[in-house]
């Protein structure tokens, strides 16, 4: 996540060179590891978000690209796979760890693809829960937008990008390579690394979530190669007990709030305990429940704009 002043004397110049100092110096030890999934097609893994990989006589295609300080290990990792420079980006949603090497690409060249919501995000102030992430450059934001989805049609694959209305966030999308049979989730789908992280403050739900794992899970079969949005490289099985785990969490909540128990009552009750496993996880019970319980007090969403 981007740094945000706190005072004038912070946001002079000087202290604005050490925090990216101490950015860069945040990403210095590491490792871009490439994992071939099919024929010109691999996943990148790093720090933040996991990458997505096309790559061929069309121009290599990038989804994601993580922070700002490891594109030049992100572009070494892509030219160690025998690729081009990116000449297309699709973002899976607006998170900076997901999106902060944009500015980098699009001004080496890199047409920017997202969710109409994407684009509309990074133009303002977006709220997280360490602040206020700024409003993002010219060079960073996407240049082509959809509503529904786009399909691309390159390096001998039909690649199909689909919108997930209000899940991790409002502009979340989902990437199918048909001829591959690779499934890229974004932050949809979080595998073994932590409980799932619903941004309320970016649109997020829980059935958007459960919604989402329940489409994509139609669309694949027992050899897709599903890439989640952190986390190892994962399975339809995988996916299906990901999408067992939000249905009874989903489930219980639901059940307790229809008793007319309190988000403090609902937590002690643990309902996701079977799945809190991980002491360095991101997310941890209490923080999903309360996500969860919120997302239900919420009316059913309805898209902001029209097609």
């Amino acid at each position: 996540m981007k740094l945000v002043a706190a005072s004038l004397l912070m946001a002079s110049p000087l202290a604005l060179s050490c925090s990216q100092a101490q950015e860069t110096d945040r990403f210095a030890k590491v490792e871009i590891k490439a994992e071939k999934l099919a024929d010109g097609v691999a996943v990148l893994f790093g720090a933040g978000g996991n990458i997505g990989v096309s790559y061929g006589p069309d121009g290599t295609v990038l989804i994601d690209d993580q922070f700002a300080p490891l594109t030049p290990k992100i572009q070494a990792a892509i030219a160690d796979l025998g690729a081009s420079e990116v000449k297309y980006l699709i973002n899976t949603h607006w998170h900076g760890d997901h999106s902060g090497g944009n500015e980098n690409f699009g001004k080496a060249g890199a047409l920017i693809m997202a969710h109409d919501h994407v684009r509309e995000r990074m133009l303002g102030i977006q709220k997280t829960g360490k602040g206020n992430d700024p409003a993002s450059p010219k060079e960073a934001l996407p240049t082509v937008t959809y509503h529904d989805g786009i399909k691309l049609h390159l390096n001998g694959d039909e690649v199909h990008v689909k919108h997930m209305k209000h899940g991790h966030t409002d502009g979340d999308s989902i990437i199918f390579w048909k001829n591959a049979n690779v499934l890229h989730m974004g932050d949809l789908y979080f595998n073994k690394v932590t409980l799932p992280f619903i941004d309320l403050n970016s649109g997020g739900n829980a059935r958007g979530v459960l919604a989402a794992a329940e489409k994509a899970l139609e669309m694949a079969d027992d050899n897709t190669k599903i890439i989640p949005g952190h986390g190892p490289m994962a399975t339809k099985a995988d996916l299906m007990a990901y999408r067992d785990m939000m249905k009874s969490v989903i489930g219980a909540i639901e059940k307790a709030q229809g008793e007319g128990k309190t988000l403090e009552q609902v937590q002690a009750m643990k309902p996701a305990a079977e799945w809190d496993t991980n002491p360095d996880a991101f997310i941890k019970g209490d923080a999903f429940v309360e996500a969860v319980y919120k997302s239900l007090q919420m009316p059913e969403h309805a898209e902001e704009h029209a097609h």
